[in-house]
């Protein structure tokens, strides 16, 4: 089918800096090409992304590289249960000079923001994050400040410590793009990783990262992955695997539009990615169970049968037919 078109956008300025950002990212973190790659595609098509996975499986550090790897601002958050929303958004202080409140901005007003453990902090934390991860501003005492472009939240949380945490609200985490499932290393892998490490530590190689993006590359590349071409039976697809998420008597929640539109901006993306400005269903498939895997929920019966997320996506896709 790829032989089928030829190429109508020139893709080699994008092609080259994902090049560039995997060799940035791979000098330093061995393996997880996926997780690299979706990270790229979630840059690329303006989305939030959710890093899962054990402690010591390089979230944070792959968060760090992506920053480090464009010459836009990064802050930092750690969450913990005693946080507050102002801790997040920012706050307004009174200034005695001119005898008038002044809005301080919080860590949040940054282009990539990492939140770590974001399964720490309580509901009225969380729900700080709502407006700014949808609409891209921020409301303090009635005053609305926008966001600066490219604006990306990075979480991370741990799936097996469950002291301390607490549940991620189901909108919240609607407002995801992908969850990334990160695992263990294979043997040869974390041999590479002790290589690698011997005379160097993780923070020295991260120094030697240098930017091979700007806020003007990234804008120029959404623009480039917005023209991606997508045939209309491409969407029923997409609009079909959504549909067999609801009224599924295995799922107690099934997927809303903006999983539609989630899978439809990250295939783009995709494509992209691998120098296609046309989207295949290979491209929709691979990205399905990043997208789904957080925003359905499971039956009891089948929790209790021991399925998981990812089985049941599984499952749907071997029913919908694939376009060819």
């Amino acid at each position: 089918m790829e032989e089928m078109f030829e190429s109508r956008t020139d893709l080699s300025r994008l092609s080259e800096a994902v090049s560039q950002m995997r060799g940035a990212i791979g000098r330093v973190v061995v393996g997880q090409a996926e997780m690299v790659d979706l990270m790229i595609a979630g840059l690329l098509c303006d989305g939030h992304l959710l890093i899962e996975g054990v402690p010591g499986v390089a979230k944070t550090l792959s968060a760090k590289l992506l920053s480090r790897s464009i010459a836009v601002p990064f802050s930092r958050l750690q969450f913990t249960p005693d946080l507050m929303p102002s801790d997040v958004l920012g706050t307004s202080v009174f200034n005695p000079q001119n005898m008038q409140f002044q809005f301080k901005p919080g860590p949040v007003f940054s282009n990539i923001v990492l939140i770590d453990e974001i399964n720490r902090a309580p509901a009225k934390t969380q729900s700080a994050l709502f407006e700014v991860m949808e609409e891209r501003q921020v409301t303090v005492d009635g005053q609305t400040y926008p966001m600066q472009e490219p604006f990306i939240v990075v979480a991370t949380q741990n799936p097996v410590e469950q002291e301390g945490t607490y549940r991620l609200p189901e909108a919240q985490l609607d407002r995801f793009l992908f969850k990334i499932n990160v695992g263990y290393p294979t043997v040869q892998e974390e041999v590479q990783i002790l290589q690698q490490q011997q005379h160097q530590s993780a923070a020295e190689l991260l120094q030697e990262v240098q930017p091979v993006l700007n806020a003007g590359d990234i804008a120029c590349f959404r623009s480039l992955v917005r023209q991606m071409v997508v045939q209309p039976k491409l969407l029923e697809f997409i609009a079909s695997i959504i549909a067999s998420t609801r009224n599924n008597p295995s799922l107690y929640l099934g997927a809303s539009p903006r999983a539609s539109l989630a899978i439809l901006k990250a295939a783009k993306a995709m494509a992209a990615i691998r120098a296609r400005d046309f989207v295949l269903p290979e491209d929709i498939l691979g990205i399905v169970p990043h997208v789904l895997r957080h925003r359905i929920i499971l039956s009891p019966e089948k929790e209790m049968e021991g399925f998981t997320a990812d089985d049941m996506v599984q499952q749907l896709l071997e029913k919908v037919e694939v376009p060819r």
